[in-house]
């Protein structure tokens, strides 16, 4: 058969040359777009950059020119319009470091900061998340209208530029800095924080039960105008003050795209006016699909347009590694700039090597985070089922009485911290010296849980109760540290001598915050921090904190607590409030809820590549850190 190549097929081979120069025309255009919108972003970015530069000299100016004297009362030179009548107002300058990098040997602009975090953020979700990690995070993107200076522990303003407080305690007027903008450019409004506070936080489709227990006395928030904002409260409580202005801002018009079930499930929807921002972050509902989630590390950017002074830090990388000695290898080796070292790993390093601190910064001090570890036994039915032992007073002091804590500091965290007594910072005013810890008291311990009726029955060396069932329960831990692992081998030991069947639960941290929400635990080992100098302990000790996977996940009821606790919130004067605070310790002390473990100092290394590290009352202030230049070649 003869092949024939007739016009036809010429017209078909030209068509389909045809078809493929234009496609290969296309991806070489799509190509260059493509480049060429690259090329645009990073121009775009250091112009951002260099802004930024010029706005922080324009700045430093202005700061060398003008004076502003803080917290100070009397007529403003722009109107006080917004203001109520007869009422001082307290004003505040705009937010600056409390200690000023610029000027200090080898300050530079620029540079990636890496902290290293022991277990993983479960979500980045203001209001929602829960944990100690996520709270990191958000402190360097959100601000609230006020926050606690550094140095003195005082209120001052952040958001807000002035304000007033009610001589009787019923309301709070604030004015917002009019400079003050979200990280996408948009204004802070008196709306933002009226809808922050009545529409994402008091709005029960949202999981933000902790915050929401808190807010039981906020009456309502008014918009005065579009820079004013009244918050109005039922009752005169010492905690109003936190309430107005301790809340991080958010952004409506961002975060009100997003349905309830959305945040709920999310993972990293965060935005706020602070002086970084997440460097991945959704537009909307339709590319959620960016969002951070766990697994990764979490990366912040400088926020180029912050209303203040901007940090000195290009990024901050929050990175996990929960394992104990591969996170000290990982900070030697220069994968971290900061980790929290186990109490064993502090005294170790600063003894036995001198030339580590060369390199890098061993901090110990006493700051007002410093908070307490301990056991929390559930007091009430176990994710709605069944009672646990613990459900029985006598029960619960045995077992505090059947722990050696002072030999449990001395062995497991090298000696570091003192025994917990309650939930009052020993350092504290409220705190009442004559209350002290429960004793080591094996034999006590055994004589209570007789009382209780547990006894070894059959004399297999298990304790019964009178129904034969034997006294065997879960103890739930934050698996990966050998801290961890060393105070469950501890506890077993200890309760497997007076008859007790201890059977250990080690969890990813990630999955805490489920289990504390259905009370789906028998014991559990957390502890608990402070994110002001005196906090509220309604939000873990009232009775009323037991609703809606509220922060009292062991429901712990008493009234006589539960009283103490509406008394203290009522008492104005801090000196008479410290005395019903000591009376509550007494309560929690004596009834055991937690078996209160520890107090601990904080312990941090710190690279020396970085400047301005201060150990201030309030923790670190990362914010505040610069990376520090290398001399020049030839220089000295």
């Amino acid at each position: 058969m003869q092949n024939r190549f007739g016009l036809k097929d010429v017209f078909v081979v030209v068509l389909l040359l045809a078809t493929l120069a234009s496609v290969w025309l296309s991806m070489v255009q799509k190509t260059r777009i493509e480049l060429a919108v690259d090329g645009l972003r990073v121009k775009l970015g250091e112009m951002e950059r260099q802004a930024a530069l010029f706005q922080r000299e324009v700045e430093k100016g202005f700061a060398e020119g003008v004076v502003v004297q803080q917290g100070t009362s009397g007529a403003a030179p722009a109107s006080d319009a917004w203001a109520r009548p007869g009422v001082a107002i307290q004003r505040w300058p705009n937010p600056a470091p409390a200690t000023n990098p610029e000027g200090q040997p080898g300050f530079s602009v620029g540079g990636e900061f890496t902290e290293i975090f022991e277990a993983q953020p479960a979500k980045l979700v203001p209001y929602i998340q829960s944990d100690v990690y996520g709270t990191r995070v958000l402190d360097r993107v959100c601000e609230g209208l006020g926050s606690f200076d550094p140095k003195t522990l005082k209120m001052v303003g952040v958001l807000a530029d002035a304000w007033q407080i009610d001589p009787d305690g019923l309301w709070i007027r604030a004015h917002i800095n009019p400079r003050a903008r979200f990280s996408d450019g948009a204004p802070v409004t008196a709306e933002d924080v009226r809808w922050t506070n009545l529409d994402f936080i008091a709005n029960p489709l949202i999981e933000a039960e902790r915050a929401r227990s808190t807010q039981d006395n906020l009456k309502d928030v008014k918009v005065i105008d579009e820079r004013t904002v009244e918050f109005l409260f039922k009752e005169p409580f010492f905690t109003n003050v936190l309430i107005a202005f301790g809340n991080p801002v958010l952004p409506k018009h961002w975060f009100s795209k997003f349905e309830p079930s959305q945040l709920n499930q999310a993972t990293g929807l965060l935005m706020g006016s602070g002086q970084f921002k997440l460097e991945r972050l959704p537009t909307g509902p339709e590319d959620l699909g960016v969002q951070w989630t766990p697994g990764t590390d979490v990366v912040l950017v400088r926020n180029e347009q912050y209303w203040a002074t901007k940090p000195s830090l290009e990024k901050i990388r929050f990175k996990t590694v929960s394992d104990e000695l591969a996170r000290l290898v990982a900070f030697r080796n220069g994968e971290g700039d900061l980790i929290t070292p186990s109490s064993p790993q502090f005294n170790k390093v600063t003894r036995e090597e001198p030339g580590f601190e060369e390199k890098a910064f061993a901090l110990k001090w006493v700051n007002m985070r410093c908070g307490y570890s301990f056991i929390a036994w559930q007091c009430g039915p176990r994710a709605g089922k069944d009672p646990t032992p613990f459900a029985d007073v006598r029960v619960r002091r045995a077992m505090t009485h059947l722990l050696d804590r002072e030999r449990m500091i001395n062995d497991i965290w090298d000696g570091i911290g003192i025994v917990s007594k309650g939930p009052m910072n020993p350092e504290s005013p409220a705190s009442d010296p004559a209350t002290k810890p429960l004793a080591y008291d094996p034999e006590k311990g055994k004589a209570l849980l007789a009382e209780a009726g547990w006894q070894d029955r059959n004399g297999d060396g298990i304790l019964e109760d009178a129904s034969g069932k034997k006294f065997t329960f879960e103890y739930t831990y934050a698996s990966g540290g050998e801290i961890s692992e060393r105070l469950a081998r501890f506890v077993k030991d200890s309760y497997a001598k007076a008859g007790i069947d201890v059977v250990t639960r080690p969890v990813e941290w990630s999955r805490y915050q489920e289990i504390l929400k259905l009370r789906d635990f028998d014991a559990i080992t957390l502890a608990w921090g402070a994110n002001a100098p005196e906090s509220d302990p309604r939000q873990i000790y009232h009775s009323e904190s037991m609703k809606e996977g509220g922060d009292n996940f062991v429901q712990w009821k008493n009234a006589d607590a539960d009283a103490l606790i509406e008394k203290g919130r009522r008492t104005m004067d801090e000196a008479e409030r410290m005395l019903v605070w000591r009376q509550l310790e007494q309560v929690i002390a004596a009834d055991q809820p937690y078996t209160f473990v520890r107090v601990s100092p904080w312990l941090r290394f710190v690279s020396r590549d970085y400047g301005n590290v201060n150990t201030y009352r309030t923790g670190l202030q990362p914010e505040e850190f610069f990376r520090v230049a290398l001399p020049a070649p030839g220089s000295e």
